[in-house]
């Protein structure tokens, strides 16, 4: 198959990657990448977060992307950071997300999370084939993507330069005794209904905070606030109205169903990662400073993580492997690279620093 022009824009082109079919069916996964050179301007769109500031690293590498849940890449500002620093930038959108998604599948349906080894593997060959097998490569995973990246990286030692995790999902956001407990339930209901869809609702706060929303007194404060500084409406994607446009096709609201079998895999996962990993590259992990979990909205929501307990991540970050830095970032939400510009900035700022740091620069 061979490289089309992709919706998000000048410079990135998509390709499909055909995978091995399931009990229900076909099924494949979407690289994404970012050709600097194919865009005719480039200038940040977020405000504050043009090309950070720290050295550029001596040898060229490569980034693959994986999203979390209910998502799919659309993180064009991470793109263009990376690229600037002289890698090359790869994003998966895994089986049954986003582009990857055939009609009449479960979305973001499967059973055990070492099922995406076949297009993660797939999107390294072709990686090694466009750049050389020699090329470091650096494994970035958000939320579930997180989670799933962790677990790929401890069963391929060898493989990767470095791992960046945004957010990662390592634990039950409850605690380590509710999955305990949750856990011959969720056994069971996996073998008698695999696929149906459990009782769990959406408060829409978290769609919110990609999409820019804000109520009609809230919007007329900021626009003063911002003509006062002179500075346009949508300076920051974050506040903006629209936020990060996610495409509505592929970021639900409501969320995707969560179904026994795909809980059971996370858990599946959270209890490997409880019992200690072994992860032989540096790990460089980014959350949240804070936690902010309500039943009702409020402004505090855009500067914690609404989706994860922070501080079950942090828990579990020194036994992921030898090498790990923890990063807090203040104002983050779940997604820290869809944060307010000031935070995305300090976010690359770690990233591009992390990536000296294991290239050289």
């Amino acid at each position: 198959m061979t490289w089309i022009p992709d919706p998000l824009g000048a410079g990135f082109y998509h390709r499909f990657i055909s995978l091995h079919d399931d009990q229900f069916g076909p099924n494949r996964a979407c690289l994404v990448t970012y050709l600097p050179d194919q865009r005719p301007v480039s200038p940040s769109p977020v405000a504050g977060a043009a090309p950070v500031a720290v050295p550029r690293p001596k040898e060229p590498f490569a980034v693959l992307a994986l999203h979390g849940w209910n998502d799919y890449f659309y993180h064009y500002e991470f793109a263009h950071q990376i690229t600037a620093l002289g890698g090359h930038f790869y994003a998966l959108d895994l089986r049954k997300y986003g582009r990857a998604h055939l009609e009449g599948q479960m979305w973001g349906y499967v059973e055990d999370l070492s099922t995406y080894d076949e297009e993660i593997s797939a999107a390294l060959d072709l990686i090694y084939d466009a750049h050389g097998l020699g090329v470091p490569v650096f494994l970035y995973g958000h939320s579930t993507g997180g989670l799933t990246a962790t677990l790929w990286a401890n069963r391929h030692p060898g493989v990767l330069r470095g791992l960046v995790l945004n957010s990662p999902w390592l634990e039950l956001q409850a605690a380590t005794a509710v999955r305990q407990a949750g856990q011959p339930l969720l056994d069971a209901l996996h073998k008698m209904v695999p696929t149906a869809a459990l009782p769990i609702s959406d408060d829409g706060f978290y769609q919110r905070l990609v999409t820019g929303w804000m109520s009609e007194e809230e919007r007329a404060e900021f626009r003063e606030r911002q003509h006062a500084a002179g500075q346009p409406d949508d300076a920051d994607p974050f506040f903006r109205e629209g936020g990060w446009n996610p495409n509505p096709d592929y970021r639900h609201y409501p969320t995707f169903p969560i179904r026994p079998g795909w809980l059971r895999a996370i858990l599946n996962g959270h209890e490997k990662v409880a019992g200690g990993l072994a992860i032989d590259c540096p790990i460089l992990v980014l959350t949240s400073a804070r936690t902010h979990f309500s039943d009702t909205w409020s402004d505090a929501m855009r500067r914690a993580d609404t989706v994860l307990d922070v501080e079950q991540i942090w828990k579990r970050v020194p036994g992921l492997g030898a090498v790990t830095t923890l990063v807090k970032l203040e104002d983050a939400i779940h997604d820290v690279l869809l944060s307010r510009g000031s935070v995305c900035h300090q976010a690359y700022w770690h990233i591009g620093h992390f990536l000296g740091q294991y290239l050289g620069a």
